[in-house]
């Protein structure tokens, strides 16, 4: 299938690495030059704009940093829907607010163009390895049609419900995944302070009723888990100031839903004070050393 595919950072760029691999012919976008150079030598073709991409395309893809770069990738002068033909399926697998993803659709929908949400988590490792979840947004016909193409990037493909509910399940879960990383935090910090090995006390809670992917999966205490970030100096995960942007969606949709989200609101504060630090390039875990005593 020759597919177009915008927008090729630290997610876009492996899910894209996995669709030439499963032998798609991939048209090819990003302001990156170097990525854009080394996905071109494994087969994809660079294109000169979102509208060059999506020309000729049987399927659009993007995957973009916020709601800004998706309004103007798809709704501007060069952007995809000046180049797209009508009758082609489309999906933004960026994180954005819901309301924007819902106001793109409806302007491909004005051109024919059948669009979905599908934001992703796993991480840039899901990515690498085609592991991914992906939350779909879409009609019933658009996600049959989509299903089968995101499954060579990702293993658990849900389809959430009509367009806009991709991004409402992604902003759910990353809200709960910012505040039990606060909670799991505090906690072995806690352990910590009061005198107890913290490798004792991540076996009892990881065996006991405390038990979450943060803890068991994810630990944010050094040397608890071998494969965690926080046993390589906090690199090589999902950012600090990626988290406080998930936890501003959310808590900005609750505030158009007037719902309440209290725990929500504190774990964004601390996550805004430990990007102010100028910690926000670190995996989102270490905001545990707002915790910790000074070493």
């Amino acid at each position: 299938m020759n597919i177009a595919f915008i927008g090729l950072g630290n997610m876009g760029a492996p899910m894209a690495r996995n669709l030439l691999k499963a032998g798609h012919s991939l048209n090819l976008f990003d302001l990156n030059q170097a990525v854009l150079a080394e996905l071109a030598a494994l087969g994809g073709t660079i294109s000169a704009s979102p509208r060059d991409a999506a020309q000729g395309a049987a399927l659009v893809i993007t995957m973009l940093p916020a709601a800004a770069h998706v309004r103007s990738v798809w709704l501007g002068e060069d952007g995809v829907l000046a180049g797209i033909a009508a009758g082609t399926p489309a999906v933004d697998c960026s994180t954005i607010d819901p309301q924007t993803a819902r106001d793109v659709a409806a302007a491909a929908a004005k051109q024919g163009v059948a669009m979905a949400d599908a934001p992703v988590s796993g991480g840039t490792g899901g990515a690498a390895a085609g592991t991914l979840t992906f939350m779909v947004g879409a009609t019933d016909e658009l996600f049959a049609t989509l299903q089968p193409v995101l499954a060579q990037m990702g293993r658990n493909i849900v389809h959430c419900g009509e367009v806009g509910t991709g991004q409402i399940a992604k902003i759910c879960n990353n809200l709960l995944l910012g505040i039990s990383m606060v909670g799991v935090s505090e906690a072995m910090a806690l352990g910590d302070a009061l005198g107890i090995d913290t490798q004792v006390l991540a076996g009892i809670i990881n065996s006991s009723t405390g038990r979450c992917w943060s803890s068991d999966t994810y630990n944010p205490w050094p040397g608890v888990i071998e494969t965690a970030p926080a046993s390589r100096g906090y690199t090589g995960g999902f950012g600090a100031d990626l988290m406080l942007k998930d936890l501003g969606l959310a808590t900005e949709a609750a505030r158009q839903a007037r719902q309440p989200v209290i725990l929500g609101a504190v774990a964004q504060q601390l996550y805004q004070a430990m990007s102010q630090r100028g910690e926000g390039g670190q995996d989102f875990s270490a905001i545990v050393n707002s915790y910790r005593k000074p070493q």
